[in-house]
């Protein structure tokens, strides 16, 4: 039997331990319960010693294992509650090729991928704004007080990116900021626990390399789905009106010239799509591209998450 923590860090470290394999942001929120009770709890009674609070606290709020054991419950209540399941496996997982079609991960990954440049965008130009005008405010009265909201953003961008995550890739985020108790501190004590706080650097790092990948999941998402759905458009379009609207060339989209041994294949695919037999293989062309968009986003959407997960949530 575990004996009974006398302090708040050893109700902390037994707290961890008896979540196990959980995942990491349900014990970061359960920890940041725990820190911000307990805490208030010794402001209150600052005439007793830790021990005693703690015993109090572990009578009326209870032990490590059984608020361990009470998260744990309440996340299965919820984890059904959202517009998406949550991402516990990798996606070649679930279902076949056309099972992503009903998948509501892929949606949501496409989703987030659309908005993720526009993201991307404004994280980036936030972090680099910020760092910059801090550094160069330092020789400033208002240098420190600047850095500090500066800092305290980023926690809450975190928060933000943490709920958008959780909502269109399914994965579990923080659903609150870690406590901060200034208490007699002083303002150097908290700049110092703010810059020591891997949490800080690391939501920077994700932030930074969110313009990157926010462009390439753009470029992907728009490039397939505008190519699948324009396909799909075209041919059924050309199956009810009777136009050719599926042009091939000797001249590529670069004014290239195709090699004249490629005429001859070109001009049968030209002939040959501008059927009705050939028209319905092109729809079913584009549906399968549409299909394999999903899965691509379905992907992206699993890997992403997986980098918001190491640097958005640090225990």
């Amino acid at each position: 039997m575990t004996a009974a923590p006398t302090s708040l860090n050893e109700y902390l470290a037994q707290l961890r331990r008896a979540f196990g394999n959980a995942p990491p942001a349900l014990i970061r929120d359960a920890l940041s319960d725990a820190e911000e009770h307990i805490r208030n709890e010794l402001e209150q009674h600052p005439g007793k010693s830790e021990a005693d609070v703690l015993a109090a606290v572990i009578e009326n709020y209870g032990t490590p294992q059984e608020i361990a054991e009470e998260y744990r419950s309440m996340e299965q209540v919820l984890s059904g509650a959202g517009p998406f399941p949550r991402v516990e496996e990798e996606p070649s997982k679930h279902g076949g090729f056309f099972g992503v079609v009903t998948d509501p991960r892929a949606y949501g990954a496409l989703i987030y991928m659309l908005m993720a440049i526009a993201l991307g965008t404004f994280y980036f130009t936030w972090t680099v704004a910020g760092l910059s005008l801090s550094i160069g405010f330092m020789i400033l009265i208002i240098g420190i007080p600047f850095a500090l909201l500066f800092i305290g953003s980023i926690r809450v961008l975190s928060l933000v990116e943490g709920r958008i995550v959780e909502g269109l890739l399914g994965v579990r985020m923080p659903r609150r900021l870690p406590p901060e108790h200034a208490g007699d501190e002083t303002i150097w004590k908290r700049i110092g626990a703010a810059l020591s706080d891997i949490r800080t650097w690391s939501s920077m790092a994700y932030f930074l390399l969110m313009l990157p990948l926010g462009v390439a999941y753009f470029t992907i998402a728009v490039t397939f789905l505008a190519t699948s759905v324009a396909t799909i458009a075209g041919s059924i379009s050309s199956l009810i009106t009777g136009r050719d609207l599926i042009q091939m060339s000797d001249i590529d989209m670069n004014g290239v010239e195709i090699p004249s041994d490629l005429s001859p294949t070109l001009d049968w695919l030209h002939h040959f799509f501008n059927t009705a037999p050939g028209l319905v293989v092109l729809a079913l062309l584009g549906m399968l591209l549409l299909v394999l968009t999903l899965h691509i986003a379905r992907g992206i959407g699993y890997i992403h998450s997986r980098i918001a997960e190491v640097l958005l949530v640090r225990l």
